[in-house]
């Protein structure tokens, strides 16, 4: 039925006659009143904006097509969406190339931001460009500005003292979170040494709990695995805080989660690090301290805490007491503790921690087990479960006598006694440290404290928010070892807002991560100058429905929004407790097996991949190719056998001639069953993100369709119309071009994307005939082909009268025939 001209699809040319009317018709806009006067239901649908560090890649497409097809389809359905895009516009990278090309930031930043901008109108994705944003304009950093200032009055932003990471080649201090598991920077890859800086704070810690417990609510409706990274890294352990006196200091106190090993305990350990340390070291032991302390700082967290780690340390020179013993304990420093874990103190229990284990054959210690390990038991500390030895071993004397009782008992009767001795109490510890916010580089937002010697911090007046950068380029940008807007004299000499004496501004910048952990509340009053969101805006469209994004933000982004969020609502701003209802996290898209890298020479340029094959076959290909979460392997899939289906399904609409409109009744009803199981089992292949399989439905839809015009009911039967229209409605969720082609093709103005989801007839869905199997001893022995909606006593006849099965039973006696219509019947003989 095909003319001859229909064989010339020319994709470009429909791509550039349909970006042009999209623009006109401003399609995505989303209507704030229609959500706020109740009079559509909201979607909100988001994924993570990206860094403008040049075009877009094959990871970009991939994220934009998956998240594409969510946001398309709660349109059709009839809901009112918001799907907003902006640009997490500060970082490194442009800083990076500012010093290289001897220019601003701003110049890369902003023109990697126009190109990422044309490229995505190019891929026609359904963004509401009317809430565009950069998280490097005034205009959005200010609000940053007053978040941390309000982050500040609650006392949930500090500053203090304290070793942190340091990473050598940028310059600059990162979070614990910012650390890759083998002890390098996540940026550059330079081995993390640490330093000894004031650094701002924000006091995570305070949600610690909260953060944990709401992952409950979280397990059903996100990726298990992130819900899994993010508790791993919150790190919630039950246990004791135990108070040590120690010789010529202050009590010193510890926690640990096995206070029923306390009679085990034969020496203290403090990171060599941590100032606790450096307060207890004795001058005749100073110096060995010192020197190995030097030494320690060269290595990284990671490396510390390795395992198969040589075990090092200095005595102290002091001793701290067994709190129920009364046994004098020699306090040594080492590097397998961490100065930020509680009080930096540990008590070692070499009977029941390997690394303490460790420790004490090394240094000729004494080791004492207190849980009974299994007759097999082959190995050296003990942790696991077991009755209570030693606690008290014969001989020592102590109130407390917990021997034969169970680890839970153990430890529940040994905080009891703590408790009434009063040197401890149960509690709760977490792994979650408070969020190391500052940064030495300049293309960040300047923190809004200014420094004054008579009034200390004192705050930047929100009248004069916000604290924008000073004009610094290329040289003056290279990292020092301290922030670059240390030298820009003018703008950091101001003077003092409370006495009006001569102060400083506070010259590191916010880490980026502050700006994305907001900017969804943003994207609802994108262009507000009087303030950082409309509380009544967030209260209709709050919580985002669908978050999508990588892998590699389970933790760190996903956290930080998650405390911003929780922050916010004890302001009063929000009434939600967490900001994303849902989240799906995509796979990468790889090549031969391996992540795409110049250095490996498989990269592939998503621009090469549209100019030969069009937008919506790369859209089509990364969609189809698997479930979401899955990695995509380019070499394994087809993009021009994508071209291929998308001219097929683009002749069907060339090919109706039923006008508009045509009673579909009338219609070939075997197409029509086909057409309406689709729409039906696509529906819900898309509430569980199963998109690959509905671009595979649409596929046996065209190929039903193609067959009914050429070999079936024809091109004129108003079947054949309802089904082309089913497909170029269903494929505008993933190939938006070819679909509004089809769609107007068949008739209709402008623009299938604002067409309803097809009614499903549930007549239609009922099947003329199912397969009934007929099993004799628990095996298969025939098959009918039965009206489905049969009664058992007529199935059971059919069944008995089958030649198949009446040869199978072979004259014996039917003893029971189990029955279950309209497709099983068992037979007993």
């Amino acid at each position: 039925m095909s003319s001859e001209n229909d064989v010339h699809y020319d994709v470009h040319a429909v791509e550039e006659k349909w970006l042009p009317v999209w623009e006109s018709l401003d399609l995505f806009r989303a209507d704030d009143a229609a959500v706020t006067s109740g009079t559509k239901e909201k979607r909100y649908a988001l994924t993570m904006f990206p860094y403008p560090s040049g075009d877009l890649h094959m990871g970009h497409a991939e994220v934009f097509a998956i998240h594409d097809v969510i946001s398309r389809y709660w349109r059709l359905r009839g809901y009112e969406v918001l799907n907003p895009m902006g640009w997490d516009s500060f970082g490194l990278p442009a800083e990076n190339a500012a010093i290289k090309n001897d220019e601003h930031p701003a110049t890369y930043t902003y023109a990697n931001i126009e190109t990422q901008y044309a490229s995505m109108k190019r891929y026609g994705v359904s963004f509401d460009w009317s809430r565009r944003l950069h998280t490097s304009d005034p205009e959005y950093y200010k609000w940053t500005q007053w978040l941390f200032l309000k982050f500040r009055e609650k006392g949930l932003a500090y500053r203090k003292n304290s070793p942190v990471n340091w990473c050598p080649n940028d310059q600059t201090v990162l979070a614990n979170e910012q650390v890759l598991a083998d002890g390098t920077c996540e940026r550059c890859g330079a081995v993390v040494t640490k330093r000894e800086l004031t650094q701002w704070y924000f006091k995570t810690t305070e949600y610690a709990q909260e953060l944990y417990d709401c992952l409950d609510d979280l397990q059903g409706s996100w990726i298990g695995k992130v819900v899994n990274a993010q508790r791993n890294w919150i790190g919630r352990s039950e246990g004791a805080h135990v108070t040590f006196d120690v010789e010529n200091h202050e009590p010193v106190t510890v926690f640990t989660t096995r206070p029923d090993t306390l009679f085990g305990t034969t020496f203290m350990v403090v990171a060599v690090d941590a100032k606790l340390a450096e307060e207890l070291v004795t001058d005749e032991h100073r110096a060995d301290f010192e020197a190995y302390r030097d030494e320690i700082r060269k290595a990284s967290d990671i490396d510390r805490l390795a395992t198969d780690r040589p075990k090092t340390g200095v005595f102290l020179g002091v001793h701290a007491t067994n709190p129920l013993t009364g046994e004098k304990l020699p306090v040594w420093a080492t590097d397998y503790v961490l100065a930020d874990y509680g009080t930096g103190a540990v008590m070692g229990v070499p009977g029941g921690d390997q690394r303490d284990w460790e420790f004490a054959t090394t240094f000729g210690l004494p080791i004492v087990r207190t849980t009974q390990p299994p007759s097999d038991w082959e190995g050296e500390a003990f942790h696991g479960e077991g009755p209570a030895i030693n606690s008290p071993a014969a001989g020592v004397t102590s109130g407390l006598d917990i021997n034969g009782l169970p680890v839970a008992e153990a430890k529940s009767a040994t905080i009891a006694y703590l408790s009434e001795q009063g040197s401890g109490e149960g509690t709760v510890n977490f792994r979650l440290r408070d969020w190391l916010l500052s940064r030495q580089r300049y293309w960040g937002a300047p923190i809004p404290i200014i420094h004054c010697p008579v009034d200390g911090e004192v705050p930047v007046p929100e009248d004069q928010l916000p604290v924008e950068l000073p004009e610094l380029r290329g040289a003056d940008l290279k990292p020092k070892g301290t922030s670059p807007l240390g030298a820009a004299t003018e703008w950091v000499n101001v003077s003092c807002p409370q006495c009006g004496g001569p102060a400083t501004r506070d010259t590191d910048t916010m880490d980026t991560f502050v700006d994305s952990s907001w900017y969804f509340f943003r994207y609802l009053s994108a262009h507000d100058d009087t303030q950082a969101f409309d509380p009544a805006l967030a209260e209709a469209w709050g919580p985002i429905d669908l978050y999508i994004g990588g892998d590699e933000h389970a933790v760190l982004h996903l956290l930080y929004a998650r405390f911003f969020t929780k922050v916010l609502r004890d302001m009063g701003l929000i009434d939600w407790d967490e900001p994303f209802s849902a989240y799906l996290s995509q796979g990468k898209v790889i090549n031969n097996g391996r992540k795409m890298s110049k250095s490996l020479g498989n990269g592939v340029s998503l621009g090469g991949q549209l100019a030969e094959y069009g937008v919506d076959a790369i859209r089509l290909t990364l969609v189809f190719a698997s479930p979401p979460e899955d990695n995509v392997d380019w070499a394994d899939v087809s993009p021009a056998g994508s071209a291929k289906f998308l001219q097929r399904a683009w002749r069907l609409a060339g090919d109706v001639t039923s006008s508009p409109g045509a009673d579909v009744a009338e219609g070939d009803v075997a197409l029509r069953k086909v057409t309406h199981k689709t729409v039906h089992e696509a529906a819900q292949l898309l509430e569980s993100y199963r998109f690959n399989v509905v671009v595979a439905r649409v596929m046996e839809l065209v190929n039903a369709t193609r067959k009914a015009i050429d070999s079936g009911c024809g091109p004129a039967d108003p079947a054949v119309r309802e089904a082309t229209e089913t497909v170029a409605i269903l494929l505008s969720l993933v190939a938006p071009f070819t679909a509004e082609e089809m769609w107007a093709r068949l008739g209709h103005p402008p623009s299938v994307a604002q067409a309803s989801w097809p009614v499903v007839e549930p007549a239609l869905l009922v099947d003329d005939a199912v397969t009934a199997v007929v099993q004799i001893q628990g095996k298969v022995r025939g098959r009918l082909e039965v009206s489905p909606d049969i009664s058992e006593a007529d199935l059971e006849a059919a069944a008995l009268a089958d030649p198949a099965v009446v040869k199978a039973i072979d004259g014996r006696d039917v003893r029971k025939v189990i029955v279950r219509a309209p497709k099983l019947v068992n037979i007993v003989v």
